[in-house]
């Protein structure tokens, strides 16, 4: 590598001790102190990026355990799954290169390849065969000599809640050469036996190019990281700005993600994974009994996302059952396409069966297909 001949090669390396002239801290509050803080770690802050004085131990201990979760090969930690993203995307594919990515992908996937160099296509969602057109129109001699191929697409889908056919995803993209990179932001800590997610579950971790796993969603922290091989890990330690240009997690952070780890990993979260598990078939079944199943798409994860289709209506739906008590989120156009505006319910292990009911109940009551057409 260039930078290794050259002596310019970044690294991390842990937190120097001595006296401090190299952090951000100017006025000490990321230090101990009795006046500001009461109790706590030695450190409440990084003081600088994990390239100056940012990369406190935790970081080794908390990529090592991401690895053996998730069963990876290296891990990077970013401070949000938006900067994994963007960081990952921008800097990766080039300018003879070639992204396909899913059209309902999140808007950071979008930033991301925005930021970047490379040439980038969308193709119809979960549409393997989406997929195959696509690249028989913009590839069809294959790719050219010197150039990747990128294929981006989420485990789990933000606002659907649905899943693409990864193994045969997977297969396609071996076959044809093309690296597979896909965000597992709504499937980590609650797909598989221990929240490893889709990836780790189906066995596909060698087939994939790069996973995003975030901590903002089903582990209640914050940030995020890439799961790849070293050689892709020492890169983007080199060449991801979002990384290198930012000011890194405090200590406090990185600790809260261990213990949700622990307890991922354990038997709270078995039970926890149980509990959702079951709030999410009794969700589909009393749906069905209030005649609102065909509303719903038929992702079985912990998105369930009524399909309204108008924006007013989807946003007075959304006032009249948060009126009610029940928090639910209308999304609406940019969000979502015109015409595909929606309702978005999140269910969590700790919902009742009676809070599912009663937000059905109220939704069966205040929606009425048509009322406007």
């Amino acid at each position: 590598m260039a930078r290794e001949r050259e002596g310019n090669l970044r690294s991390l390396s842990p937190a120097a001790e001595g006296v401090d002239f190299y952090s951000n801290d100017y006025l000490g509050f990321a230090r101990e102190d009795p006046a500001v803080y009461q109790e706590g770690s030695k450190r409440r802050g990084s003081g600088g990026s994990r390239l100056i004085s940012g990369n406190h131990p935790l970081y080794d201990s908390l990529e090592q355990r991401l690895c053996t979760v998730h069963r990876s090969e290296a891990a990077l930690v970013f401070n949000s799954g938006y900067d994994a993203n963007i960081g990952l995307l921008s800097a990766v594919p080039q300018r003879t290169d070639y992204v396909f990515y899913d059209q309902s992908v999140h808007a950071s996937i979008r930033d991301g390849l925005a930021l970047g160099r490379a040439r980038t296509f969308s193709f119809a969602h979960n549409s393997l065969q989406g997929l195959e057109e696509r690249v028989g129109k913009v590839l069809p001699d294959g790719v050219p000599r010197g150039a990747e191929a990128y294929v981006v697409t989420e485990s789990v889908f933000s606002m659907e809640g649905d899943s693409p056919d990864l193994k045969a995803l997977a297969a396609y993209c071996a076959g044809r050469g093309f690296r597979l990179l896909v965000d597992e932001a709504h499937a980590a800590g609650i797909i598989g036996p221990k929240g490893e997610g889709v990836i780790a579950e189906s066995g596909l971790e060698g087939a994939v190019f790069a996973r995003i796993v975030t901590f903002g969603k089903a582990l209640g922290r914050h940030g995020a990281a890439i799961l790849c091989r070293p050689d892709l890990r020492e890169y983007l330690v080199n060449f991801s700005r979002s990384l290198i240009y930012t000011t890194a997690l405090p200590p406090d952070t990185l600790e809260g993600i261990l213990q949700a780890y622990d307890t991922l990993t354990g038997a709270g979260g078995d039970e926890r994974r149980a509990r959702l598990r079951s709030n999410i078939a009794c969700f589909r079944e009393k749906a069905a009994d209030f005649g609102l199943a065909g509303g719903f798409h038929q992702g079985g994860a912990a998105i369930q996302t009524f399909r309204v289709g108008d924006t007013a209506r989807a946003g007075e739906l959304g006032r009249k059952i948060n009126a009610a008590g029940f928090l639910v989120k209308p999304i609406l156009y940019p969000t979502v396409p015109r015409g595909m505006e929606c309702l978005r319910i999140c269910l969590h292990s700790f919902n009742t069966d009676d809070e599912i009911q009663g937000v059905l109940s109220i939704l069966s009551r205040e929606y009425q297909p048509g009322a406007d057409e």
